[in-house]
């Protein structure tokens, strides 16, 4: 049976377009297209449609203000419609802390019919966003200013384990907020983090700056050519894959353009190959919700070099497609629920600790 697909955009030229592209798909089919939130609140009782793509801005109520409301009285499955901008960007991460599995990201409006080169994206996308698990969020816990949580709590770590290890992480659909329970659940006296998210290029720089008011730990959008601190974590921008290199016993970031690997630039498999490589046994790595295979293979060449690798669970995956491929492959060495990784990851860290003592 067809996934029934009902599109919410007030742009007429972008409802066509969704329209021919995802009835395009043989198994997906657009029930109906409405122009605001009001007419789309109608539709979605008479329609009852799998997965609603929503548009950010829209008159009479903005995509934001529905999309709560919605996931307050009739959680569904949503991938949000943004623009490429900056303002598109800090709005459709809120989107995404309220509920939206994904996103569609819009190129301007004198470039609309670029949206055409990403169909296969797009469909993949709402496939993904059917069969996807809804968890009801949390709010997010305050950053640096706060007073710790127990998981949050001073490591105890010794400056030689923080200097001499690397976690590396990757995610996609579902992984923004993923990070985010990751990262704010870590102490500041970590080992220093690299981390490839799928996400463009306009995308990248608002998540590290988020990321980094929430958490205890400094986030930056990686640059090329930084030395990787303790208690700082690296987020690989949307427009190159991130790459680990040592250098005089120091790990540096590296950025390249290189072609995308499994359809995806920055690539979690580019990451972690790099990281087996460079750090070896001195990695931890980490792998959250997402759709496809990307990571698999790289966090594989991790293990094998005698890195330690944690897997986030199937039941609290947004979409249990990175990490399955994973742990099929042979590439985790835990499995583990969300809330549990960075538990999880401090005490491996703990472990690694009493010997250098």
């Amino acid at each position: 049976m067809a996934i029934k697909v009902l599109i919410v955009d007030d742009s007429a030229l972008m409802r066509a377009l969704l329209t021919e592209i995802i009835n395009g798909a043989p198994d997906l089919d657009v029930v109906g297209s409405a122009p605001d939130a009001i007419a789309a609140r109608e539709m979605i009782k008479a329609l009852n449609p799998d997965v609603l793509t929503l548009d950010v801005e829209m008159p009479k109520m903005d995509g934001l203000e529905f999309l709560e409301r919605l996931m307050r009285l009739r959680p569904m499955p949503v991938v949000m419609i943004s623009s490429l901008t900056e303002r598109g960007s800090e709005v459709t991460l809120r989107a995404l802390e309220i509920g939206a599995v994904d996103f569609i990201a819009k190129p301007r409006a004198e470039n609309i019919t670029l949206l055409q080169a990403y169909a296969d994206e797009i469909c993949d996308k709402i496939r993904a966003a059917c069969g996807a698990h809804l968890t009801k969020r949390m709010p997010a816990p305050s950053g640096r200013g706060a007073e710790p949580t127990a998981p949050a709590a001073a490591s105890g770590l010794s400056p030689r384990l923080l200097a001499e290890k690397l976690i590396a992480i990757g995610a996609s659909t579902g992984g923004t907020e993923a990070i985010k329970d990751v990262l704010t659940a870590l102490p500041e006296e970590v080992p220093g983090i690299v981390m490839a998210q799928h996400m463009p290029e306009t995308f990248t720089g608002s998540f590290a700056r988020r990321l980094d008011s929430l958490c205890r730990i400094r986030v930056h959008e990686a640059q090329g050519g930084e030395r990787i601190q303790p208690g700082h974590a690296y987020l690989a921008p949307g427009h190159s894959h991130l790459l680990v290199k040592r250098v005089g016993g120091v790990f540096m970031t590296e950025l390249s353009q290189s072609e995308p690997v499994n359809r995806h630039r920055p690539s979690v498999d580019v990451l972690f190959h790099a990281v087996a490589e460079q750090a070896k046994q001195n990695a931890i790595g980490v792998i959250l919700t997402g759709m496809g295979k990307d990571g698999a293979l790289g966090m594989l060449e991790m293990r094998k070099a005698g890195a330690w690798n944690i897997g986030q669970d199937q039941g609290s995956c947004v979409v249990y497609g990175m990490p399955r491929e994973a742990a099929t492959v042979g590439a985790v060495a835990e499995v583990s629920p969300l809330a549990e990784v960075a538990p999880r990851i401090l005490a491996k860290l703990r472990q690694w600790d009493r010997p250098l003592r």
